[in-house]
């Protein structure tokens, strides 16, 4: 070995503080890594769950069932999708769902709902989870006759271009309901209960392209929208129900376009 003893112990602090620095680079880098990592996996743990349960789910690793009194459960279901889809290759028939399913998601968003889940070409959301609000049926409407103009215009868009369009039935029922999450390794949060199977029937007992709400429902919005009373309709397993159509917000509460909330809107909203 090249050099004296004395030599060799003069290069040693030398050789320490760069074993420190080469060593602090090496954490500093597995850091970075891991904390990317740890984020990644945040960001798809919150495309599966709400912000509040996913927190409480990587705290306990378990996540406690929550009754809620009162949210209001929409159901969207594509009118004649079967014959369209027969139509469509697989790649066309998944782009045209991903299209307006992204839609409905960005709808449910700006109207505080929690989507739920897609079946088929189903679409379910809540609102009033998972935190509790006095607003959830007012959102839910808002978000459904927003869903139907935007309905609207792709028909005409697709008509114009000579091509098939899907139509909507759109429904709404209000109640309690038990919110959570199941499953051990692939999450999904639910919710269980009455209300969620009497608003799938009020979306199968609509008419497409209206916004069908059961009497419960109306009885909270009332004094926000124009309602038309389709009378008591027949719902499977269910008995008779009432039911009305959402034909828009009343007229002194709508801008001048008829379908934007106004101010009187707003200042009777949040006094709820």
């Amino acid at each position: 070995y090249p050099g004296t003893n004395e030599e060799r112990l003069r290069e040693l602090p030398s050789q320490s503080i760069f074993m420190m620095i080469f060593t602090a680079v090496i954490v500093e880098i597995l850091v970075r890594n891991l904390n990317q990592e740890r984020q990644k996996s945040d960001a798809l743990l919150l495309n599966i769950l709400p912000e509040t349960i996913a927190d409480e789910l990587k705290k306990t690793e378990r996540v406690a069932p929550l009754q809620y009194d009162g949210a209001a459960v929409l159901f969207t279901d594509f009118v004649g999708f079967t014959r369209i889809a027969e139509q469509l290759s697989p790649q066309e028939l998944i782009t045209e769902l991903d299209n307006c399913f992204r839609l409905f998601d960005q709808i449910m968003r700006k109207h505080n709902l929690e989507k739920i889940k897609t079946i088929g070409d189903a679409y379910m959301a809540v609102g009033g989870i998972p935190e509790a609000n006095p607003t959830h049926a007012i959102d839910a409407v808002l978000a459904a006759l927003q869903i139907q103009r935007c309905m609207e215009q792709l028909k005409a868009e697709k008509q114009a271009a000579g091509k098939d369009f899907w139509e909507l039935r759109l429904g709404i029922h209000s109640g309690p309901l038990v919110a959570g999450v199941i499953g051990e390794k692939k999450f999904a949060y639910d919710v269980w209960g009455d209300t969620g199977n009497t608003a799938s029937r009020l979306e199968s007992s609509g008419v497409k392209g209206r916004v069908n709400i059961s009497g419960e429902t109306y009885k909270i919005v009332e004094p926000f929208f124009q309602c038309e009373f389709r009378g008591k309709i027949p719902a499977k397993n269910k008995g008779e129900i009432d039911m009305f159509f959402v034909t828009g917000i009343l007229p002194h509460l709508a801008q001048k376009d008829g379908i934007t909330p106004n101010e009187r809107f707003q200042s009777r909203y949040w006094a709820i």
